[in-house]
């Protein structure tokens, strides 16, 4: 495993962190195989876990309790979200931020998270949705300001709505947001147009989440693929996006160099950005945990080059959230 800075942080992390969504209730989860590949993670130098409230109402920030609790000897960074008060993912434009994140709700929250975590002080605390019009209201400043002086928060963040990557610039020119997570990935690179370059200026960390866009860039679906009800995946992969993304990922396949695996290369495209400080890929098994934290090398220039032909710039939509 090799390590990055967290931005201004100066935090050594892991370059591959855990995304922890997907362990906390969809479809083939299994606590205990969950925590056998999260042990397994630890061993093999993964020291950065993102999680949220959201994820199974607590569920994931109590796994990583656990994770925490069977871990003491290691310096694990903890990564959480606050959800939105009116529980709207992508939030709706034009809302008012006290009706979306008032200071009692921010507050509570991160008790709550804090509870569930066993820990005394958050490392990166993380606003779930964020519209940048927010950025002027006051409210969400006072509560950085009062959790970072007692001592609950030390760093916070926020997770940028999917295809957004910036809306959220005039929140980081306040000097309060210390990081950003947003999607990246072979098919979602505009972040490196605008974002990236403000954060590297800024001492701002990115954490890329998605980085298999939300499981085709394994190259396991195909275009009759479902899963159980109330698994958020049967939104996202409508028929109006599965079908062109599963002829996407078949094409890509065509430029998978001898040797390597396509979830192999979407990492490595990730690594290869020296912006980002960590990619939080979603692990259930613990042959994704092996596979998926010994990438060493990056890409090589020509296939760098025929990846960037697959760059697909999309819009947000009804089912994107």
């Amino acid at each position: 495993m090799q390590y990055r800075n967290f931005g201004k942080l100066n935090w050594k992390v892991s370059e591959v962190g855990y995304g922890m969504w997907g362990m906390a209730g969809w479809t083939e989860s299994d606590d205990k195989e969950t925590a056998i590949a999260l042990d397994k993670s630890v061993e093999l130098g993964c020291n950065f876990f993102d999680t949220a409230f959201a994820y199974g109402a607590g569920k994931s920030e109590t796994i990583l309790r656990d994770l925490l609790k069977r871990h003491p000897e290691k310096k694990l960074y903890t990564a959480t979200k606050i959800p939105p008060k009116n529980l709207k993912w992508p939030p709706i434009k034009g809302s008012n931020m006290i009706d979306v994140f008032p200071i009692e709700h921010i507050v509570e929250y991160t008790e709550k998270s804090l509870k569930n975590l066993g820990v005394e002080t958050i490392d990166l605390q993380q606003f779930h949705v964020w519209e940048d019009d927010w950025a002027k209201a006051d409210n969400w400043k006072s509560a950085i300001e009062k959790l970072k002086r007692e001592g609950k928060v030390q760093a916070f963040g926020i997770s940028v709505n999917r295809w957004e990557p910036t809306n959220c610039v005039k929140a980081m020119e306040t000097g309060l947001i210390d990081s950003i997570q947003v999607i990246y990935n072979i098919f979602d690179q505009s972040p490196e147009d605008e974002l990236f370059p403000y954060c590297e200026k800024n001492g701002i960390a990115i954490i890329a989440r998605v980085p298999f866009d939300e499981g085709s860039l394994t190259g396991t679906l195909t275009k009759d693929s479902k899963w159980d009800k109330g698994d958020w995946r049967n939104i996202y992969f409508c028929k109006e996006n599965l079908d062109p993304t599963i002829d996407r990922v078949e094409d890509l396949k065509k430029i998978v160099p001898p040797g390597m695996t396509l979830p192999e290369m979407a990492l490595k495209f990730i690594k290869h950005h020296p912006a980002v400080s960590t990619m939080i890929p979603g692990m259930r098994k613990i042959r994704n945990v092996e596979n998926n934290m010994q990438i060493d090398k990056g890409l090589n220039p020509e296939i760098l080059a025929a990846l960037r032909k697959h760059r697909w710039d999309r819009k947000p939509s009804s089912w994107s959230c």
